[in-house]
């Protein structure tokens, strides 16, 4: 088993006097694909924006690539690249334009190679000269993945990043992440509530709970035990309360 590349120690955050996320603490080797799995509300994406240094965490803390979250955030950030729910692009700009920015700003050596080097890689040079306004939700997806990779990063946060695609758009996400994962042993931090994508895409999983951990394997021991994507569910829906899935359905 690889070393970890991500350790939460007891990695917690308070909304006034709620609790959000309580305590997390587990590690995630490097080379994984890691399925972040819990209903909404959760505390999964609060979890993301801790590790993403998009906020600070209440107590405890985490390691990723061995920069500390509380003390070296910059140095996490230089580790990491991110690709919300709603990429944020600008809409006016080309998809190169908005690439060429973004490794301008992240100060990634020769930026206007590098642009087309990752557009090249994730398919969509051919998009290259097109205004990102008029693309659809799967490809601003993908240009969002360029974006997040530019840098070359050691680890990469998804939050839903299937969400509100069709299947093919599905279809064609996974593979990409699948090719991020295999060819260039980037460490996948996937936020999700689809049973499906974690069966086919994952090689470890976590369940959340009203922020606390109260499931965490690889996915082969998980499936040797379970069997298909249906006995997962059932795994799933037996972890979870089901008064906080009815309120998320």
């Amino acid at each position: 088993m690889p070393p970890p590349i991500i350790t939460l120690d007891k990695l917690t955050q308070r909304f006034e006097d709620r609790t959000i996320v309580n305590a997390l603490s587990f590690s995630i080797a490097e080379g994984e694909v890691f399925g972040f799995l819990g209903h909404n509300g959760a505390g999964k994406t609060t979890t993301l924006n801790m590790l993403t240094t998009l906020a600070r965490p209440a107590s405890g803390t985490a390691t990723i690539a061995g920069a500390d979250l509380v003390r070296d955030p910059n140095g996490v950030r230089r580790n990491i690249g991110f690709v919300p729910e709603n990429v944020r692009l600008y809409d006016t700009l080309t998809a190169e334009e908005n690439l060429s920015f973004f490794a301008r700003l992240s100060g990634v050596a020769s930026p206007d190679r590098r642009v087309r080097e990752v557009m090249e890689l994730l398919d969509c040079i051919a998009y290259a000269d097109r205004r990102v306004g008029s693309f659809s939700k799967g490809m601003r997806q993908r240009i969002g993945l360029a974006q997040a990779i530019l840098h070359k990063p050691k680890v990469l946060f998804l939050d839903e990043p299937t969400s509100g695609l069709d299947p093919m758009g599905i279809r064609m996400l996974r593979d990409l992440i699948t090719r991020l994962n295999r060819d260039f042993g980037i460490t996948i931090f996937m936020n999700t509530h689809l049973i499906s994508e974690i069966a086919k895409t994952c090689t470890s999983i976590a369940v959340l709970s009203q922020g606390r951990l109260v499931f965490n394997d690889r996915i082969e021991a998980v499936t040797a035990r379970y069997g298909d994507d249906a006995a997962l569910e059932d795994l799933y829906l037996s972890v979870t309360p089901e008064e906080k899935l009815a309120g998320a359905a």
